[in-house]
Order: structure tokens, then C-alpha cells, then sequence
């Protein structure tokens, strides 16, 4: 199981390109020089969310109705900027989606975002659509084993964690460019979705439909913007190579091994031509995880384990925190790249969103990849590869359109990131009532050091056969505490101490709230979830600082679960309180809840 020795090497070289939002890719026999990418900076979408949408548990949320007040600000604030827009849809968070004219700076839209907001104060949040793009290097292989598995140094350790689990019953969803049919991936790709909605990044002449297939991702200069060079002249076949590290047939006698090579894909298609839209990415995240979005059928295959390889610069946005959250209330763990960039990652997103797993790369040494981001919010590290010595996995060998099947070796921490994904379906196959906080606390905890320097780079390289060995040892008992009366105010919220803990409460009455104090370390980030007792329950979820300011929300329906996740970016410990508030159903002996805080 150590040793695979492909059949077909698809041999190329590259260049990081760019800088800011999207990192580019080149993709040809020579190395291209680096070289900035100005429509990085640019989106002709902006992303708004009105006070009165509506959250449904058991579907879609409800986009607030757009009325013909909220059309003529909508109209107004365009006119500051010479434009206007038109709704182009709607998406899981119950936003809208405007399309704008023609494209702006980020900063240009970030600004008509803000002019929106002052002139309707029924706005929840407006924000730019920002495109991001897959996070990988390509680089000439010279190798041919998988070095990134088995090697004591930098490797995974994976052949002792095969003897306890290979992820059989796990899907794992890749949110990425979609995959392409490989011999090495048979029978491994479950049905997925395009969720792509403009026709022109899509490259198949269609938005939105069911083939999650790439066509490929290819451009020309110009095609991303005007006087932008091309990005990457042949297609990266990206989601195919992160598809073939998590699930690659193995023990079949050709190609590649998979990290988890008895669980199965569930595609999702949102990087082409130029990147890909968060709102597409959030729809996405929402879909793969179990959740509804309008008009696209119920997913059949949810996914406890969701691979994203891909960022851009920035904070985490509304959007896809909202889409993450939604996620994690439904057990789902979300894997991210930290990014390629080299930098901090608190400026890399969605890697610095909360409740996600952020990885960062090693390269063969075990020391920090030469691109990859690193700090604080880097959770842990798996191999990415460096200069001489990539990742190997599943490819096509066409440059623009598919061709036949090939194998390539890629660098970046899109390439770490599947690793990490693997092991967590690795994890939840022995162990599938692990909650996404209890797979991040053990993935850290049986992380083992860096053999190398790799300051920033979280709890240490992830060690496959001590995480499963962790999930096959824990068992469900988790500390407890019951709420105690009274707890109505922030001032008497009632103290949980301990991570991980479990509060058993109950709505007294109509007009009940249930508060709780956490003393959050600086650098921590505080889960919560909230689960009702009856199907008819329905409890909301609010987060505050000590001076009361609200600082997050989860007001899902009856029945369902309601989660945030905050993190203390401060220097101190900080107290964050937790408020339990009836909004219908059941109170007294039938209004119980449960509570789970960690950090």
C-alpha cells in the first residue's frame, strides 16, 4: 500500500499568478512568469439580505419580498455609481443576488453596498459577490510515489489507519471545478450539481443543471477582463485531482491510492472560466451538506464532510458564514485551504471563517510549504508539497477539453486540504455521531509535531492513524450541566466552564430567555448548537459581548438546529453570552433544549 507507481504522468509546470482575490494558475510546458491579475478586484454582483427573509428548516429560506419601495432604493443607490442592476435570483440564505451592469473594484461595490444600507434600513446585509478560485500550484513531478501517505516525516501515516477504516458509509462533498470520469474514480462519484449560474464561467453553454462534469476551465487574455492576461491557457481539471487524494480507488492495480478510498464524492460545480461566485459557493455548501435551495432537487447523497479548495482575500462575508453555520447545523465538518498566498490567514477566505477546519500545507520535510498562509486561525497541516516534490493524484490529460485519463503532480494547500477531508471521513465512519467539533478537538489533539519549522501552521501535521484511533476510543459522553432559574438577564446567566459541555434547559414560558456566560481565551472560537426537544419547538440562538451588543444570530425553524460559531480575536479572555429565546411551540414540561458549547 506504500509504493504506486502510475501508469501515465502527466508532466507540467507552473507559476503562482496573482495577487488578491483569485489566484490564478498557469498550465503549460514552461514555467509562466508571475504576473498580477487586475479582475482579482473586480465583481458585477452584489449580494443583498433583507430583515423580513425567512428561515425554514425543512426547505429553502425565503428571499424577502422585493418591493417596489426596495426597487426605487435599489435604483437610487445604483445612480451614485452611474449603474444599474437587475435581481438575478435568489440563494439558500434567503439573499438576493443583483447583477450589476458591468463590473466594479470590489471597493467600488463594497461602497454601493454601504449606500444601500443608509438608504433602507431594512437591510440586513449587502455585500459584493466576490469571486474566488481554486488554491493549487502545478509543478513538474519528480517523483513517483506518494510520498504524502506513508512517509514518517511529512506523510500521513495512512497504512496503519487503513487497518481500522478506509471511510466506507461517508460521502464527502468537493466544491470545486466538478470532476471528470477517471478509471481510478469508478463507481466512486455519487450525482451532484452544476451550481454554476453564469453561462460564460460555466464553459457548457447551460447555468444551473444536474452535470457536476467539467468541461473544462481554460482562458484567453481578456476573456477574465479587460487587459487581463490569460490565467491559465489549458484547463486545471482541479476538482478531479482533489476528488482522486480523498477517494482514489485503491488495492485496484493501477493509478493512485485514496485517503479514504471506501467513501464516495458528492461533486459540486462551482470554479470554471475565471473562478466562481460565493453565492454559488454558499448554495453549494448549503445543498451538499442536506440543506434546501430553490429550484434544485433535494440532494439524495448529503455529505458529512465538505472539501473546499479554493479562497480569496478578505474578511469571511456574511454569505458564506451564514452557509457554513448552516451547514454545521446539520453535522456537516468543513474543510478549507488556508490559501497560497504566504500571508496571514485572517486575510484569506473562506479559510477565516468560524467553525471551519483551516489547513495549511508541508511540503516533504514536514516544514511550512513555501506559498502557503499561516497564523492563528490555521488549525492544522498536511502535505501540499514544495519545490521538487508534489502531491500525485487524478487528472485529464487534455489541455482545454477532456481527453483521456492522466495522473499529475499539483502543489498548494488545495492539495493538503483533501488530505484532512479524508481523515475526517475516516474518523466518521467509525464514529459517524462525532459533531464538526469533536472531529476539529481530536484532529488537533493527535496532530503530531513539525519536524520542521512552521510557525503558524496550527496543532501540527495530522497524523491519520491517531485520529481514527481517537474516534474509535471516544464515546458520547460529554459534560453536563442543567440551566438554573433565574437566567432571564445577562446578568444572571448561568456559567459554563467547561468545553464541550452540554446544557439541558427548558422553556419555562412564551416570554422565556435563557442566558449563559462563557469566559472565551483570546485566540479560541467559541460553537455553539442548539437543538429542540420536540419536532413543533422552535427556540432561537443569539450571541452577545458583555456591553450587550448582539453580535451573531441562528433563527431556524421549528425543530430545527441552530448553531453559531464566534472566535476572541482579542489579546484577553473574553466573556460571550449565549441567550435561548422562545419564538413558538412547546414550553414548560414539553420545551426542553439542549445547549452545546466548546471552544
Amino acid at each position: 500500500m506504500n509504493r504506486f507507481h502510475p501508469s501515465l504522468l502527466k508532466f507540467c509546470a507552473a507559476a503562482l499568478i496573482g495577487t488578491g482575490l483569485l489566484a490564478g494558475l498557469a498550465h503549460a510546458q514552461q514555467a509562466a512568469p508571475a504576473h498580477s491579475v487586475p479582475f482579482v478586484a473586480q465583481t458585477d454582483r452584489l449580494i443583498v439580505k433583507y430583515k423580513d427573509s425567512v428561515a425554514n428548516g425543512k426547505g429553502p429560506a425565503q428571499a424577502a419580498p422585493i418591493s417596489v419601495a426596495r426597487r426605487a432604493i435599489l435604483d437610487r443607490a445604483g445612480q451614485q455609481f452611474g449603474l444599474s442592476m437587475k435581481l438575478l435570483h435568489t440563494i439558500g440564505t434567503g439573499a438576493h443576488v443583483m447583477q450589476l451592469e458591468r463590473k466594479l473594484a470590489l471597493e467600488d461595490v463594497a461602497r454601493l453596498a454601504a449606500e444601500l444600507g443608509q438608504r433602507d434600513p431594512s437591510v440586513e446585509y449587502a455585500e459584493p459577490d466576490r469571486i474566488l478560485t481554486a488554491q493549487f500550484i502545478p509543478n513538474d513531478p519528480q517523483y513517483t510515489n506518494q510520498w504524502d501517505l506513508y512517509e514518517a516525516t511529512a506523510g500521513m501515516r495512512l497504512p496503519a489507519a487503513w487497518d481500522k477504516s478506509t471511510g466506507a458509509g461517508i460521502n464527502v462533498a468537493v466544491i470545486d471545478t466538478g470532476y471528470r470520469p477517471h478509471a481510478d474514480l469508478q463507481g466512486q462519484i455519487l450525482p451532484g450539481y452544476d451550481f454554476i449560474t453564469s453561462s460564460t464561467i460555466a464553459n457548457d453553454g447551460t447555468g444551473r443543471d444536474s452535470d457536476a462534469s467539467d468541461p473544462g476551465d481554460w482562458t484567453v487574455a481578456g476573456e477574465c477582463g479587460s487587459g487581463v492576461p490569460a490565467q491559465d491557457q489549458n484547463s486545471s481539471w482541479h476538482g478531479t485531482h482533489v476528488a482522486g487524494t480523498i477517494a482514489a480507488l485503491t488495492n485496484n492495480g493501477v493509478g493512485v491510492a485514496g485517503v479514504a478510498y471506501g467513501a464516495k464524492i458528492v461533486p459540486a460545480r462551482v470554479l470554471g472560466k475565471c473562478g466562481g461566485y460565493t453565492s454559488d459557493i454558499a448554495d453549494a455548501i448549503i445543498w451538499t451538506s442536506g440543506g434546501a435551495v430553490a429550484n434544485v432537487p433535494a440532494n439524495a447523497n448529503k455529505a458529512r464532510v465538505l472539501n473546499l479548495s479554493l479562497g480569496g482575500s478578505g474578511t469571511c462575508d456574511s454569505t458564506t458564514q451564514n452557509a457554513i453555520n448552516s451547514a454545521r447545523s446539520r453535522g456537516a465538518v468543513v474543510v478549507v485551504a488556508a490559501g497560497n498566498s504566504n500571508t496571514n490567514v485572517s486575510n484569506a477566505t473562506p479559510a477565516n471563517c468560524q467553525g471551519v477546519i483551516a489547513v495549511a500545507a508541508v511540503g516533504r520535510s514536514g516544514g511550512k510549504a513555501s506559498y502557503s498562509n499561516y497564523g492563528t486561525l490555521v488549525d492544522v497541516a498536511a502535505p501540499g508539497g514544495d519545490s521538487g516534490a508534489g502531491i500525485l493524484s487524478t487528472l485529464n490529460s487534455g489541455t482545454r477539453a477532456p481527453a483521456s485519463d492522466s495522473y499529475a503532480y499539483y502543489m498548494g494547500t488545495s492539495m493538503a486540504t483533501p488530505h484532512v477531508a479524508g481523515v475526517v471521513a475516516l474518523m466518521l465512519s467509525k464514529n459517524p455521531s462525532l459533531t464538526p467539533d469533536d472531529v476539529e478537538a481530536k484532529l488537533k489533539s493527535t496532530a503530531r509535531a513539525f519536524p520542521a519549522a512552521c510557525s503558524g501552521c496550527g496543532a501540527g501535521i495530522v497524523d491519520a492513524a491517531a485520529a481514527v484511533t481517537a474516534a474509535i476510543g471516544s464515546t458520547t459522553t460529554t459534560p453536563t450541566q442543567n440551566e438554573a432559574e433565574p437566567n432571564n438577564t445577562l446578568a444572571s446567566a448561568n456559567a459554563v466552564a467547561t468545553s464541550g459541555t452540554t446544557v439541558n434547559g427548558t422553556m419555562g414560558s412564551t416570554t422565556d430567555d435563557d442566558y449563559f456566560v462563557v469566559q472565551l481565551p483570546a485566540g479560541k472560537t467559541l460553537s455553539s448548537t442548539l437543538a429542540m426537544g420536540t419536532s413543533t419547538a422552535d427556540y432561537d440562538l443569539y450571541l452577545y459581548n458583555s456591553a450587550g451588543t448582539l453580535l451573531a444570530s441562528s433563527t431556524n425553524g421549528a425543530g430545527s438546529t441552530d448553531a453559531i460559531a464566534r472566535a476572541n480575536t482579542g489579546t484577553t479572555t473574553a466573556a460571550f453570552y449565549l441567550r435561548v429565546h422562545y419564538y413558538g411551540g412547546a414550553t414548560g414540561s414539553t420545551g426542553k433544549y439542549t445547549l452545546k458549547l466548546s471552544w
